[in-house]
């Protein structure tokens, strides 16, 4: 199993690739060369925890052979960030989690616990906009916190609480942003783009810690099973995600978005292929900073499930902590 000392110290490779790219692998050392077979990346096996390709390039069997001898994931996209294939390999065969997740009936328990966490983290990004309207929107949180502390909820009455609370987070967030509200995958608005892209980005990173463990990420608690839906990646995603929001809001306060270029095609906007790798950077950055607190939470509802432990004493997360 993979320690908090190790992870701490590996790397996310994401590679927007070129024409004529290739992927080799030479003495532990994975190596990107160009059409005109020059190096232009270098990175040791050892310290890579996932590699991210986005676009077309040819991939070698030694480079599939690494990633399990290592241990990292090998995640491909396509130029519109639409993820098609994740190759992983650690955590095989943990049978005694997947039958836990198979058989458990605290689901709407565990659902209302990464609700709480998801809300809490949304007052959190809040506080620090410092203004009327956000205050309002933290106390209409607040008040949902409790509700959901004190109530026996279902599934879908959890998420009809997340519902209005998501509205009230994103109308504050997002209010001095020409915000129209949250549409995924319609690409809308640059905003929703971007937020689509940077979702993404960090469903992946999740989805690699949580394949560390052998979960069955198709199983999920509040997002039920459905067809090819990672639907516990849907779940553990939910606290982190104001992560991202709060990061894209100061970009646009920064006035980094005004200089990218956008491309509205059918009433869809898209993100100029170059403007993209700007905008990964500065997500990858982000996600980073956090990198800890996901890998923390993780691994302790790991440890918190497989002991069927008492839900008061679900893991916490709280991203206002600074993890060394």
């Amino acid at each position: 199993m993979l320690s908090e000392h190790d992870f701490k110290y590996k790397q996310l490779i994401f590679h927007i690739a070129e024409d004529g790219d290739r992927i080799l692998i030479r003495n532990s050392n994975l190596i990107i060369k160009d059409k005109n077979d020059i190096v232009k990346y270098q990175y040791t096996c050892y310290r890579i925890f996932a590699l991210f390709i986005i676009g077309n390039v040819s991939i070698t069997s030694p480079l599939i052979k690494a990633g399990k001898e290592h241990g990292f994931s090998i995640s491909l996209f396509t130029t519109s960030f639409r993820l098609y294939k994740t190759i992983s390999f650690l955590g095989e065969g943990n049978t005694l989690l997947r039958q836990k997740q198979y058989t458990t009936t605290r689901e709407d328990e565990i659902a209302k616990q990464i609700i709480i966490q998801k809300v809490e983290n949304q007052q959190y990004m809040l506080k620090k906009i410092r203004n009327k309207d956000a205050e309002n929107a933290i106390r209409i949180l607040g008040t949902s916190i409790k509700y959901l502390a004190i109530n026996k909820l279902n599934g879908n009455e959890i998420m009809g609480v997340e519902g209005t609370c998501a509205k009230a987070y994103f109308n504050r967030i997002f209010r001095d942003c020409d915000w129209k509200g949250r549409q995924p995958r319609l690409k809308r608005d640059k905003i929703n783009v971007l937020l689509d892209i940077a979702y993404t980005i960090l469903f992946n990173f999740i989805e690699a810690i949580l394949n560390i463990y052998g979960f069955d990420i198709y199983k999920g608690n509040l997002h039920k099973v459905f067809w090819q839906r990672k639907s516990l990646v849907c779940d553990i995603i939910e606290p982190f995600r104001p992560i991202v929001d709060y990061k894209i809001r100061k970009m646009i306060n920064l006035k980094q978005i005004d200089s990218y270029k956008f491309e509205k095609k059918q009433d869809q906007y898209f993100i100029d292929f170059d403007d993209s790798r700007k905008f990964l950077k500065e997500i990858l950055g982000e996600i980073l900073r956090y990198k800890m607190h996901i890998f923390r939470f993780i691994r302790d509802y790991y440890r918190w499930f497989c002991r069927d432990r008492a839900i008061e004493l679900f893991p916490k997360i709280f991203l206002d902590e600074e993890y060394l």
